[in-house]
């Protein structure tokens, strides 16, 4: 039996919907909420201009101020999808599922979610895949479970068969015990479809508790251009480890042998939390959606420079910019908290009944 074409979207590739995890008292966003939930409701209204939202709430009895939180205009009401599905915490990116064309039709890959290396509770979260496809709110598109420890926000496609990650993450052995470079890129094409597989073994932000996520770090544009986070200031503390990045990204080469075409980006001030650690605050971590790039800001002089260099990256989409200073504060940012579903994907809203929390 011939073995099926597996592939793994870039995700500038047209899309159906964007996935998100509202946040919610049971969680450490607690202390935060009002304002992680304003930037939450941005994004959902950036996103329904362009596109279907799905979004799991913890509890029924949030779901009305959640819609009522986002607002939706009366031609954007359709495109809202609210299902009620018990959650750890928000970061979609990573406990949501990553989807593959299989001989062009779109597969579910419910990768094992342990909150990257079992840092905190996860049980829910790596529920939420299997409880949301129940609702058949995707249609009649498989989920297949895989035996393998793996978030979204470690992985980069190009759509063309290369991947970039990092060798902190998926390396990890809190993650997979035994994994070694080899046996992660079998996973990887085996799974995904992935031809090869670019690993950096430099760049760190600190704040950052997923292990160095690619998506924190370096993001490509089109399957030639990389856009990655860079600090110039030699007096920062990322200045030695960004800089070293940035050497191993000018290193790398494309499937014919070229050189990639790099355009750095701007480091933020540093932002520190009420004890004094230094957040997350990057600008790498977009989200590419129908005909926008969705920026993360920070009220930071750099903002207009970033939005600037994502319309060099992005000539032919709107840039969006998004305060994601709530985000930082529980050591994320705007594309950790969102996932895309391409546009393979059907998006069916769920019988009444089904919209209820699994016992």
């Amino acid at each position: 039996m011939p073995q099926a074409t597996r592939h793994f979207p870039a995700e500038w590739e047209p899309q159906s919907a964007v996935l998100l995890t509202w946040p919610h008292t049971e969680t450490d966003w607690a202390p935060n909420l009002a304002a992680a939930e304003r930037t939450f409701a941005a994004i959902a209204r950036a996103v329904l201009v362009r596109e279907a939202l799905i979004i799991s709430v913890h509890h029924a009895d949030l779901v009305e101020s959640v819609r009522a939180r986002i607002a939706p205009l009366p031609d954007q009401a359709e495109r809202l999808h609210l299902i009620v599905v018990p959650s750890n915490d928000s970061w979609v990116r990573d406990h949501g599922p990553l989807t593959i064309l299989e001989d062009g039709q779109p597969v579910l890959l419910d990768f094992t979610f342990n909150a990257w290396g079992g840092k905190y509770p996860s049980a829910l979260d790596d529920a939420i895949i299997s409880r949301l496809h129940a609702t058949g709110i995707f249609g009649k598109t498989p989920r297949r479970r895989v035996d393998f420890v793996l978030e979204g926000g470690a992985l980069e496609s190009d759509g063309e068969g290369t991947l970039l990650t990092t060798t902190s993450c998926l390396l990890d052995p809190h993650r997979n015990r035994t994994i070694t470079q080899d046996t992660a890129e079998a996973q990887l094409r085996d799974s995904l479809g992935i031809k090869r597989v670019l690993w950096l073994t430099q760049g760190h932000l600190e704040g950052d508790d997923t292990d160095g996520h690619i998506d924190t770090l370096a993001r490509f544009a089109t399957p030639d251009t990389i856009v990655y986070q860079s600090c110039d200031d030699s007096a920062d503390s990322h200045f030695a480890s960004l800089q070293a990045m940035a050497r191993e990204l000018a290193a790398l080469r494309q499937a014919d042998g070229a050189p990639y075409h790099l355009i750095p980006l701007p480091l933020p001030r540093p932002v520190y939390d009420d004890a004094g650690h230094r957040l997350p605050a990057t600008y790498a971590n977009f989200l590419i959606i129908n005909g926008a790039v969705l920026l993360p800001i920070y009220g930071d002089p750099a903002d207009a420079v970033a939005q600037s260099r994502l319309t060099e990256a992005f000539p032919n989409r709107t840039i969006v910019p998004i305060d994601c200073t709530a985000l930082i504060r529980q050591f994320g940012s705007l594309h950790c908290v969102t996932m895309q579903l391409p546009a393979a994907v059907p998006v069916r809203a769920p019988e009444p009944a089904a919209r209820l929390p699994h016992p």
